[in-house]
């Protein structure tokens, strides 16, 4: 595959002029937007081409001692080279990034980080109350170097939120044919993706770590710190957004060492992903490691590794996920499989009595479909899965269908690791539908003391029907509703916790009885964008 040197020298770079920075941080953000009301999501064909006269922007700025650091604006978008913002500058006050007009972007060559990072043993307070980062409905980051994320610190925040028609896009500069210097397009991995840390529970530190303030995890691919003792902690939202062509493969710690699309490093339940749309990420799209943030109404399409994966004790909920794993032609012209599992769930990092403040994993998952391939993933060749369960995971799964219409090359839909059989008394799933050609990795284990199939069944809540049924309506994502091969009905959820579930009379993601709701639109306008892409 051709790659693109992250060292080249472009016309971004030499269009950017910004005064010097340092020192500590007071913001003074100016944005100047003249514009009609305009569409500036990054297009399904990922060409967006310069049109008309640009209006007079004043880009994004703070204050330091040295002076105002300023983005410059080249006519139509804002470029923020690495005197405004780098993984060697830790913001430490509000930035804001407005909807600029014209379909103009705001572009950086480096690392986006919020807040300061540190660790707590060795002398590092995290701040009560940190800088936030807002990004407001339309506004689009775009980033041009696999080496930049946007890193959210402890007690720093996130405020990304959109609207149904302005959604907050972040993506690769290469989606814009402008700064497409070689004229390839957006691909996976073209920048690193978001990470949030937060001060939630994780059993990747000791309770006596937790007691004395000295957890401090380091996060996967590039090192920051997080963990604490407050699940109820918040690291802000992020609502009404697009995270396309981010992460990264293994990286200095080897296998497992990956950026990606969003990574949730024990964030808290006082934050909420909500109207997600994750695609071409080139590890996983929604990474949890501990914590008890909730997800809801979330797309991943052709995601490299796993849509959602678990781990080191994440206690929250999800409802609404949609999954579709798919192909892609990559830059040298080749059709490469995209996804390994849907979901990729373990329990904890670390077990026994020195963890044991925080369990394993033990989220309830609600109204998901995930629609697998015969192929295997691109980067580690690890074949289309819906579940993998591991390390002592535990879940509920409620109206959960999983599809298979073609096992030839001999994948399946149900993966049960050693360490995943050790709680499957505790891996339920309700009122769910396995339509899959070949149903289970293993079919001779036995999970719980019965066979793979009797625990899938469930005493008969579920149903195993093949992967010839017809379970998708015509649009090719929601749940046909008029399908004879789905014979149980579905679990309304009365019985969940109601300030999050929402009631439901469908199995699946999405129902074509639902086609005028934001949420059914939503997952239209992903499908159609990732089948064109």
């Amino acid at each position: 595959m051709q790659i693109k040197s992250l060292f080249k020298v472009s016309a971004i770079a030499c269009a950017l002029t910004l005064v010097g920075c340092g020192g500590d941080i007071k913001i003074t953000p100016t944005v100047n937007d003249n514009s009609t009301t305009t569409d500036n999501r990054v297009s399904n064909s990922n060409n967006t081409s310069n049109a008309g006269t640009p209006d007079i922007v004043k880009c994004t700025s703070y204050q330091t001692d040295a002076g105002i650091v300023e983005g410059s604006f080249d006519g139509l978008d804002c470029l923020y080279n690495d005197s405004f913002a780098s993984k060697n500058i830790h913001i430490t006050a509000n930035l804001t990034f407005e909807e600029l007009p014209q379909g103009g972007a705001h572009i950086f060559e480096d690392a986006l980080l919020i807040g300061t990072d540190g660790r707590t043993d060795d002398g590092f307070e995290v701040p009560v109350n940190g800088p936030t980062l807002t990004v407001k409905p339309g506004a689009t980051l775009a980033f041009n170097s696999g080496e930049a994320i946007i890193r959210i610190a402890r007690g720093a925040k996130i405020q990304a939120v959109g609207t149904a028609e302005k959604p907050v896009v972040f993506t690769s500069a290469f989606a814009f044919d402008r700064h497409d210097l070689e004229g390839q397009g957006a691909q996976y991995a073209d920048w690193g993706g978001i990470i949030i840390n937060g001060k939630g529970l994780t059993n990747q530190c000791t309770n006596a770590q937790r007691a004395a303030d000295t957890c401090n995890v380091a996060s996967e691919g590039i090192t920051s710190y997080f963990g604490g003792n407050d699940n109820t902690d918040g690291s802000g939202n992020i609502k009404w957004a697009k995270i396309w062509y981010a992460g990264s493969g293994p990286r200095v710690g080897g296998e497992g060492d990956d950026l990606n699309s969003l990574t949730l490093n024990a964030v808290g339940s006082g934050s909420s992903f909500d109207y997600l749309h994750i695609h071409q990420g080139f590890d996983d799209g929604i990474e949890f490691f501990g914590g008890a943030s909730n997800i809801k109404h979330i797309v991943v399409t052709d995601t490299q590794d796993d849509a959602i994966d678990v781990d080191a004790g994440w206690q929250g909920n999800a409802q609404f996920i949609f999954i579709k794993h798919g192909t892609v032609t990559t830059r040298d012209g080749a059709i490469a499989y995209m996804g390994n599992n849907g979901f990729e769930t373990d329990g904890e990092k670390n077990g026994g009595d020195d963890y044991s403040e925080v369990p394993a994993s033990f989220p309830t998952i609600a109204n998901v479909t995930i629609i697998t391939t015969d192929g295997s993933s691109v980067r580690d060749e690890d074949p289309s899965q819906a579940h993998k369960f591991d390390d002592s995971i535990k879940t509920n799964y409620y109206n959960a269908l999983a599809i298979k219409t073609d096992a030839t090359n001999g994948t399946e839909c149900i993966q049960f690791k050693s360490d995943g059989l050790k709680n499957a008394a505790e891996i339920k799933f309700h009122s769910s539908v396995l339509a899959c050609a070949a149903e289970f990795k293993d079919a001779t284990q036995t999970p719980a003391d019965m066979s793979v199939e009797a625990w899938y069944e469930n005493g008969g809540e579920n149903i195993r029907i093949g992967g010839n049924a017809d379970v998708l309506a015509a649009d090719g994502f929601s749940t046909n509703s008029s399908s004879t091969a789905i014979t149980i009905t579905a679990n309304d959820l009365s019985t969940l916790d109601n300030s999050f579930f929402d009631t439901v009379n469908y199995i699946g993601a999405v129902s074509d009885q639902d086609t005028s709701s934001a949420w059914y639109k939503w997952v239209e306008t992903a499908v159609t964008a990732a089948n064109n892409d």
